[in-house]
């Protein structure tokens, strides 16, 4: 027999078909076959135990491949990669020796730094949904009603808090939220100044965040007219306002204003009217208006308010305004006389959120007011939230109310210990169920 040649047709993991020429000798040709045969088992298996391992390991990666490629990976293990490039991000971005996870992607870190030669106490937390599907970003109340008021602790712990830090400005005689507050879609206090309020989303398992000024449209309905209201659940700033109180509010509505009414909605109809406090019905709420306009809508059935909020946070489960704005699309942007600041620029304690360009939240406090930590003003406070990544980032309620929860305690060091009471706070907590995708 002469010499043959053998062609072997063999499947790369590109997809391409190659032809593999040998030509042996006549003797050998039953060994060629043996081997040829062997060898493509050998491929054959090694193909499907590298199959198993993909789908088992996700980053697991054939070797001697020109073209890598990952296989499907899960939900439970993009998590997991997930949870690895935190870690890895954060021990890169912060000295490791500073930095504690109280919970799989949450990290805190606390830091001293000196700005003009004065040293800074600084406490960050910087929380990726994506690296535990389980996290949840919410605002809480200290109470029922907005007229209450709690320490970050108390609150925290009620709510499981794995961190918390306070929120919005609050009137500090009743605990009023003064801004805008949006719970779980409830519109429980309206903007003042049209400030700057950063929206929680939360659609198809995905957490996102939106900051920008805040607008309500608020209007009164009834059969036979409408009219404009200039706030809910807010105190009142001119006596010519129309504004709405919900039970949320407390039992009683404020006093009416000089040459005002407030009057009770219940069922779509006035129920009660007076020129002092009035109840608040459970399942109605007050108007408090000049008296020509409740004269009027006495009249009147099918009583309603509809409320509409600028399109930037037309999807937000949770808003919170406070303000003003730090940074603005990467930029420094401190915008204190159009939001009315002006009267907060100071070196003092200071607490601010903001989020980078992959979605990661970040919150922060700085100590103030004493020899080892003297505060910052909000300029400098706006190149901190820049250097550590934000994209977007605002001033919430600082000086006394300037307090961070990490871990079951008060990580700072407020000037009151634990902190003063507070109206409401913005929470980070684990759900204790959670559907997974398959």
């Amino acid at each position: 027999m002469s010499a043959a040649e053998i062609v072997t047709k063999v499947t790369c993991s590109s997809g391409h078909i190659r032809q593999l020429k040998q030509k042996v000798p006549p003797g050998s040709l039953h060994t060629v076959f043996f081997a040829t045969i062997v060898t493509l088992c050998i491929t054959v298996t090694s193909g499907v135990c590298s199959k198993a391992l993909s789908l088992s390991h996700p980053i697991f990666i054939e070797e001697n491949q020109k073209e890598e490629k990952l296989a499907y990976t899960s939900p439970l293990q993009q998590e997991a990669i997930n949870r690895h490039k935190f870690i890895e991000r954060i021990n890169k971005k912060y000295s490791p020796k500073n930095i504690t996870y109280p919970a799989q992607g949450v990290a805190h870190i606390k830091q001293t730094r000196y700005i003009n030669q004065r040293p800074v106490k600084i406490n960050i937390v910087e929380i990726d949904t994506n690296a535990n599907s389980l996290l949840n970003i919410k605002p809480q109340t200290a109470g029922e009603k907005l007229n209450t008021r709690a320490q970050i602790s108390t609150i925290a712990r009620k709510n499981n808090a794995i961190a918390a830090i306070n929120a919005g400005y609050f009137k500090p005689n009743t605990g009023v939220p003064l801004g805008a507050l949006v719970i779980d879609k409830e519109v429980l206090t309206g903007p003042i100044y049209n400030r700057v309020g950063i929206g929680i989303i939360n659609e198809n398992g995905k957490t996102r965040f939106v900051m920008d000024k805040v607008y309500m449209t608020i209007t009164i309905k009834s059969n036979k007219s409408t009219l404009r209201a200039d706030n809910i659940n807010q105190p009142r700033m001119l006596s010519t306002y129309t504004l709405i109180y919900t039970p949320k509010w407390g039992a009683m509505s404020p006093m009416a204003p000089k040459y005002g009414k407030v009057a009770a909605v219940k069922d779509g109809r006035i129920i009660a009217m007076s020129a002092n406090q009035i109840a608040i019905p459970k399942d109605g709420f007050v108007i408090s208006a000049p008296a020509k306009i409740l004269d009027k809508l006495a009249k009147e059935r099918s009583i309603s308010y509809d409320i509409k909020i600028n399109e930037s946070f037309k999807d937000a489960n949770h808003i919170i305004g406070a303000g003003p704005y730090l940074v603005k699309d990467g930029e420094i942007f401190v915008d204190v006389t159009a939001q009315k600041f002006g009267s907060i620029t100071g070196r003092n304690p200071r607490s601010a959120i903001g989020f980078n360009e992959k979605n990661e939240l970040i919150i922060v406090t700085i100590d103030g007011r004493e020899e080892s930590s003297v505060g910052v003003t909000l300029t400098q406070l706006a190149y901190i939230m820049k250097g550590l990544g934000c994209k977007y980032a605002m001033n919430f309620d600082g000086g006394g109310s300037s307090v961070i929860y990490v871990n079951g305690t008060v990580a700072n060091s407020p000037a009151q210990k634990g902190g003063i009471a507070l109206s409401n706070v913005l929470t980070v907590f684990e759900e204790e169920i959670k559907q997974y995708e398959t």
